[in-house]
């Protein structure tokens, strides 16, 4: 372990002796202790075996010049410096049942779902963070309104006169159109649905009972339609894919041709957010949906006819839950206490995750009841009826209160002392009494009692950077749950990290005597902010104080922890695998309330990503024509290139491209003539994508240079369907 990063104070040199001075003393000893040995040439034995003792002389020197590296473990120990354990990768498990349910059902906590397992790598498994409630919506309203709004205001109800609700909480009528009868961009209708329970992140079909058979005019592949919900705040796109809307648009015609009925009904499968709240507006109260006729893109076909239906429904078939990568144990038996102090056990798995509110110790005293313990990061304020106890997080080692014992010289001089002063005060003679063989002992947390069994209620195992598993991996129940039909993550899991090495615990050391734990300057800030994240976040930036933001409030930019293989294979990454989820953010929150001053706000927020795509030539050397070489070569560049344009890889010194730091041509000039086998270079062209809304677009036209802006990073990851992958093409000259 080198400590490059520390001050370079002035060292005292105990022993300057070099080998060719001990070399050079034992030569000058030989006439003295050994007469007779008078061959002193390098091809002689004895000089030989010299020379091997003065080379072992002169390695004990140097490390007798060195702090250790244990001793320096030992100093960061005395800080109170821990290593943290693996941060585990967070995502969301939908859960789909085998059919529609009569009641409301629970999915119960911590249900493990895993990846496949292989011959070569273990299964990743995660288990559900919260219960998920699968409630039974009821559709209140139909509403429709000419232009969309970001808060409605005038809306119509144009279907309560003439359809009737069924017992079945279904409605029917006579014929409807869903738009208006000149469908027009921003034509819009409103679903309000109730329930007695809440319908957070359910995943619901409605279900269209088309009229008869005409055709609409649109592309049933391309419908110009977007479905949305109101989570309380704004509105979200609720439609995760065009195959779970089976209408394709309300274009029962389509149905019809391909044989189905769309007097039968046809459903559009909505996947509802993690928080829908109840909202007013206007006259109406309820949980609400819309689907709003869109502007036209290119070579897109819009509405020619009303699509008219004859009757809608809703029903529940499945729900969404925020899931983490752990594995969970129950009820583990530690072992029985011998009633001595600083007595450890040992976890059977370990790391173990930050422990929760129903995750603890129990003690059961021979003949008594269970005791339950309380988790402290240290004894340092335990006192000897506390019950107290440690864990380490990455070894699982349980360790009870030490005891610690001073000798009775400190005490002792120190009562001389005091009676020899209030002696003298009194002008009287005053004898001291022999403490000798007395000592002071100090316990720190209570000790259990000889004989007793101590049990771990509940803990979680896990965490790491594989725990980033792309979406669609999670499909595997480990065992089974009652009306489920299957599982899967739609997306990619986010946040895992690795256990921090010692290395990074060292560099850590000076930041912590900084800071003193409480956040005060900008630097204070970022440092704090890694911190909570426990190892979760990459990149902190504290914003300055003349960006757009009240006074009082602290802006912090947090790039999280994500996984890198996909550089390495030529993909690059995607800004969605940087996203703040929303557990991560609460748990820094959580953190930083707790250090920040008084009437201090924070705001934490994602930077405002730009890719950053790059097409250039370039002609390779004569002796790199080959086909295999030459691939080998465009995929070294391609690597190279989503690993410099990257926010925990990019920049010149690889530890993640500059916040607010614009890429010129030159940037991508000087980084491509680095590589082997490239002669030259031709035009570099910067191609940006920038998010619309909630897509991703490329622009059509090259920029000379990329600026994200004061807020921005850059990225570059490959999508073909957004063409934002950087192409290569090699020239003949």
């Amino acid at each position: 372990m080198n400590f490059d990063f520390l001050p370079k104070l002035p060292t005292s040199n105990l022993d300057d002796r070099t080998f060719d001075d001990l070399v050079e003393e034992c030569i000058m000893r030989i006439p003295r202790y050994c007469p007779e040995w008078t061959d002193h040439n390098l091809s002689d034995p004895g000089i030989t075996l010299i020379e091997l003792f003065a080379w072992l002389t002169d390695q004990m020197l140097l490390r007798f010049n060195q702090v250790p590296r244990k001793n320096y473990v030992a100093f960061l120990e005395l800080l109170g410096i821990r290593l943290q354990p693996p941060a585990p990768a967070h995502t969301e498990l939908t859960f789909y049942l085998s059919s529609d349910l009569p009641e409301t059902y629970t999915i119960p906590v911590g249900i493990e779902v895993s990846t496949v397992r292989t011959e070569t790598t273990q299964a990743i498994t995660f288990s559900t963070d919260r219960p998920l409630i699968i409630s039974k919506p009821r559709l209140q309203y139909i509403l429709n309104a000419q232009s969309v709004e970001e808060i409605p205001q005038s809306l119509r109800e144009r279907f309560t006169s003439t359809w009737d609700r069924q017992s079945d909480g279904y409605w029917e009528g006579s014929e409807q159109s869903v738009f208006e009868e000149e469908p027009q961009p921003g034509n819009c209708f409103y679903l309000v649905i109730n329930s007695s329970d809440p319908l957070d992140g359910n995943v619901i079909e409605i279900i269209f009972q088309g009229a008869t058979a005409t055709p609409t005019g649109i592309n049933p592949n391309q419908p110009p339609r977007h479905w949305e919900a109101w989570d309380g705040e704004c509105w979200q796109p609720v439609l995760y894919q065009e195959v779970d809307d089976k209408t394709r648009g309300f274009s029962f015609y389509e149905i019809a041709q391909q044989g189905g009925n769309p007097a039968q009904g046809a459903e559009v499968r909505l996947h509802l957010p993690q928080i829908w709240p109840e909202t007013n507006f206007t006259a109406y109260r309820g949980r609400w949906l819309r689907c709003v006729l869109t502007p036209l893109d290119n070579n897109q076909s819009g509405y020619n006819r009303p699509p008219r239906i004859t009757g809608l429904g809703v029903r529940s078939v499945g729900g969404t839950v925020r899931a983490s990568q752990s594995s969970l144990i129950q009820d583990e038996r530690l072992g029985i206490s011998n009633g001595k102090p600083g007595q450890t056990f040992q976890l059977q798995q370990s790391p173990i995750l930050e422990r929760r509110e129903n995750e603890y110790i129990i003690v059961i005293p021979p003949g008594g009841l269970p005791q339950r313990w309380q988790e402290v990061r240290d004894f340092a304020d335990s006192g000897a009826q506390n019950l107290h106890y440690t864990i380490d997080s990455i070894t699982g080692t349980v360790q009870f209160g030490p005891l610690t014992r001073e000798p009775s010289q400190l005490k002792r001089e120190t009562l001389i002392r005091s009676q020899i002063q209030q002696a003298r005060y009194e002008q009287t003679f005053v004898q001291v009494s022999d403490l000798e063989n007395q000592t002071l002992e100090h316990q720190y947390g209570a000790v259990p009692p000889r004989g007793s069994e101590i049990r771990m209620v509940t803990y979680r195992t896990g965490g790491g950077r594989q725990g980033n598993v792309q979406s669609g991996a999670l499909q595997f129940l480990k065992s089974a749950v009652p009306y489920v039909a299957n599982v899967i993550n739609h997306k990619s899991a986010i946040n895992g990290a690795d256990a921090e090495s010692l290395e990074q615990a060292a560099i850590k050391a000076p930041r912590i005597l900084r800071t003193r734990d409480r956040a005060v300057t900008a630097e204070d800030f970022e440092i704090l902010t890694q911190q909570g994240g426990a190892g979760a976040i990459a990149r902190v930036r504290c914003l300055p104080a003349n960006t757009n933001r009240q006074a009082g409030t602290v802006g912090l930019l947090i790039v999280p922890q994500a996984n890198t293989d996909a550089i390495t294979q030529g993909q690059g990454i995607a800004p969605e695998q940087f996203a703040l989820s929303p557990a991560l953010q609460e748990q820094v929150l959580h953190y930083l309330d707790e250090r920040r001053l008084l009437g201090v706000q924070i705001q934490l927020q994602e930077p405002e990503y730009v890719g950053v795509s790059v097409q250039t030539e370039i002609a390779l050397e004569p002796a790199y024509d080959n086909p295999f070489a030459q691939q080998e070569i465009l995929l070294n560049l391609r690597v190279a290139l989503y690993k410099y344009l990257n926010p925990l890889t990019g920049g010149t010194d690889g530890k993640g491209w500059p916040f607010g730091r614009p890429v010129y041509t030159s940037d991508i000039v000087a980084l491509l003539q680095q590589a082997p086998g490239v002669r030259f270079l031709g035009a570099v062209l910067l191609f940006p994508i920038r998010k619309q809304g909630d897509t991703w677009r490329r622009q059509s036209s090259p920029e000379p240079l990329i600026d994200p802006g004061i807020e921005g990073l850059v990225c570059s990851w490959s999508d073909n369907n957004l063409r934002s992958g950087h192409v290569i093409n090699i020239v003949n000259r």
